[in-house]
């Protein structure tokens, strides 16, 4: 257990990704919260180009970056827990990783911009752009699941990690706003694909629920907001 450190907070989806790629791999570590707003010396040492959470330390040297954690972690213990994280073909590998950096590059941002939006129009603005990301994420589902429960087919694979780390922000940011973003309606594969992948045995056990997960939420929207009025002054 010594020999395995994650530094960051299960509340951060990005950490969350490496959470759960531990625990589907049934790895033992060790994790050292940061608090939020503050970047502890072992953090800064670990991770001096970024300075930010997550990072794994792996017999005392450190890897950075949640998808690059993921991986690792994939091809450190390629035996354990429920086996390969990352899809054995090399095209679905590849579209694994291309919708997440949609994801991150794209959709995220748009949800966070959500618990940004200083007006009525901005708000429902970044919820469309959530919904329509949504839309897109419903049919790579459909396409690469193949009908079956999840991204990976029949069992959770990268996609499902590195999207599924979301799903509670996605429920808090719905009770936040009181918007329906992730509806059986609108997106019933990616609903019920949500449903699974709470209650898959390595998730639940690891997943903060959407209750903390609304209360950390609350506290970046009076931080954003309390920085949106001090740039204000400033101009």
């Amino acid at each position: 257990m010594a020999d395995v450190k994650l530094i960051g907070s299960p509340l951060s989806p990005y950490v969350l990704r490496a959470i759960l790629a531990l625990s589907l791999k049934k790895v033992e570590y060790e994790l050292l919260e940061e608090k939020f707003g503050e970047k502890s010396e072992l953090l800064l040492k670990s991770n001096p180009i970024y300075k930010k959470i997550p990072v794994l330390i792996h017999h005392d040297r450190p890897i950075c970056e949640s998808a690059v954690i993921v991986e690792y972690i994939d091809e450190v213990w390629p035996e354990s827990g429920f086996g390969a994280i990352l899809p054995a073909d090399a095209y679905h590998r590849a579209l694994h990783r291309f919708w997440t950096y949609y994801v991150d590059d794209k959709w995220f941002p748009s949800l966070v911009a959500i618990g940004k939006a200083e007006t009525e129009e901005a708000k429902a603005e970044a919820v469309e752009r959530v919904r329509a990301g949504l839309l897109l994420l419903e049919e790579a589902f459909v396409k690469l699941s193949e009908g079956k429960a999840f991204f990976g087919g029949d069992r959770v694979a990268f996609l499902d990690v590195m999207f599924g780390c979301f799903v509670n922000w996605i429920v808090a940011a719905e009770e936040l706003v009181s918007v329906e973003l992730l509806d059986e309606a609108t997106v019933p594969a990616l609903h019920g694909w949500a449903v699974r992948f709470r209650e898959h045995e390595a998730v639940k056990e690891v997943m903060p629920d959407s209750g903390r997960v609304l209360g950390f939420l609350k506290i970046l929207q009076a931080k954003w907001k309390a920085d949106a009025a001090a740039a204000k002054k400033k101009l």
